[in-house]
């Protein structure tokens, strides 16, 4: 089963008023992160998603429960919130993330 990687960077909370990691763990909501049809067709609930935060070296483990829409991109992509049960943090390990700060592995 393909597991979904989403990023909590630090460096967003302040200058985009993004969720920060803590948060994001504190409330099983990962907010606003653009998805593909083609990345939203690999994943369903139950999933497994890593909450990655690569400026402090962070990293959560959870299943996804589901994907509320959002908004939209300037590019038409649609923004998902990710919400989230059974949240552990593991150790970090670094994952390639796209442009938007996601991947699918």
């Amino acid at each position: 089963m393909t597991t979904l990687v989403i990023h909590a960077p630090t460096s967003k909370v302040v200058s985009e008023l993004k969720r920060s990691f803590e948060n994001t763990l504190k409330t099983c909501i990962g907010d606003g992160y653009a998805l593909t049809k083609s990345e939203r067709a690999q994943i369903s609930a139950g999933c497994k998603v890593i909450v990655i935060d690569k400026d402090t070296g962070k990293m959560a483990e959870a299943r996804l429960v589901k994907l509320e829409h959002d908004s939209w991109t300037k590019n038409g992509i649609e923004r998902f919130n990710v919400f989230m049960s059974d949240i552990q943090r593991v150790g970090y390990r670094s994952i390639a993330l796209n442009r938007r700060g996601v991947a699918l592995i």
